[in-house]
C-alpha cells in the first residue's frame, strides 16, 4: 500500500497539473488548403502556421477575453469525404465549436456539389449530435480581396488569413457564448 501512495499521488498531481489546459474551449477550423494555411508568402508555398486563419483566429478570441485554443485540421488538397472520414479524429471531446471550410476540392476531383453537400450535412449533424455548434464556412473567396490571392484566385496571403479570421470572429463568439 505504502508503495502505491507515491503513484497514486503523482497521478493526482498530473491530472491537477494538466486540469487548465483541459478547462480551456476548443474550437477546430477543419477544411482543406486555406484552413491549412497554403498560399503565397512562403518559399513552401503557404503561409506559417501562425498566420493561418485558425491561429489568428485564436488571437482575436484571446484579445476578448476567451480562454481557448483554436485547432487547425487543414489537409491540403483534403476533399469533403476526407474530412467525413478523419472528423472524429480531427474533433477531440470538449470542442464547443467546429468551423467547415469544404473548399472546392471535390469539384477539381470530379466530384459533385451534391455529394459535397451531402458530406457537409452529415459532418454537421455528428458534430450537433455532440453537441458542437457548427460554422460553415462557404464562399471563403468573397470575404478575401483579389489582392491577397495568389494568381491561382484560390489561395491567401497573411492578410488575406486575417480578413478570413476578422469575419468569423463574430460568429464564433456568438456560438461560445459568454466568457
Amino acid at each position: 500500500m505504502r508503495k502505491l501512495m507515491p503513484i497514486a499521488c503523482m497521478t493526482l498531481a498530473i491530472i491537477w497539473w494538466d486540469a487548465p489546459a483541459q478547462a480551456a474551449s476548443t474550437v477546430v477550423a477543419i477544411g482543406a488548403s486555406n484552413t491549412y494555411g497554403s498560399g503565397r508568402g512562403r518559399t513552401a508555398g503557404g503561409v506559417s502556421q501562425s498566420e493561418a486563419f485558425p491561429a489568428q483566429l485564436e488571437a482575436l478570441l484571446r484579445a476578448r477575453g476567451y480562454d481557448l485554443r483554436v485547432v487547425n485540421a487543414g489537409v491540403p488538397g483534403d476533399t469533403t469525404a476526407g474530412m467525413l472520414a478523419r472528423l472524429d479524429s480531427a474533433v477531440p471531446d470538449g470542442t464547443r465549436v467546429v468551423i467547415i471550410q469544404p473548399g472546392g476540392n471535390d469539384a477539381r476531383r470530379g466530384g459533385s456539389t451534391a455529394e459535397a453537400a451531402t458530406n457537409v450535412a452529415q459532418m454537421s449533424s455528428r458534430l450537433r449530435a455532440r453537441g458542437i455548434k457548427v460554422i460553415i464556412l462557404n464562399r471563403i473567396l468573397a470575404m478575401v480581396p483579389a489582392s491577397s490571392r495568389d494568381p491561382d484566385g484560390q489561395h491567401f496571403d497573411r492578410r488575406g488569413h486575417a480578413a478570413v479570421a476578422a469575419r468569423l470572429l463574430p460568429q464564433v463568439a456568438a456560438a461560445l457564448g459568454k466568457r
